[in-house]
């Protein structure tokens, strides 16, 4: 289990697809739980197709933070080492506690 911040609250379990740069923005990430490093503005066009966002840095008002409640979908922020998972693992990203559970 990952901890981290709650930023967005809801509760979506699905598949993990890392984007750590702009070099990843091909992934398919449509319908997915979206880890990321951190986010700016760059970032809201494949923020905009995740189904929950984990980011390992920023906060409360941290953009990734803000476009998830915009979006209605879980995020959560904080999260040390998300980014060392690996594309297509399940797990669950619970809004509310701010944690990231893998899946068996």
């Amino acid at each position: 289990v990952f901890k981290g911040i709650p930023t967005s609250p809801g509760i979506f379990t699905g598949q993990v697809v890392v984007v750590k740069g702009y070099q990843d923005f091909n992934k398919d990430v449509d319908g997915k739980i979206l880890v990321i490093p951190f986010s700016d503005v760059g970032w809201t066009p494949i923020l905009s197709r995740a189904a929950a966002i984990v980011a390992e840095s920023g906060g409360i008002l941290s953009h990734a933070s803000i476009i998830a409640r915009e979006l209605a979908v879980p995020a959560i922020s904080s999260v040390d080492h998300a980014c060392t998972l690996k594309d297509g693992i399940t797990a669950r990203v619970d809004g509310y506690n701010g944690t990231l559970s893998i899946e068996p």
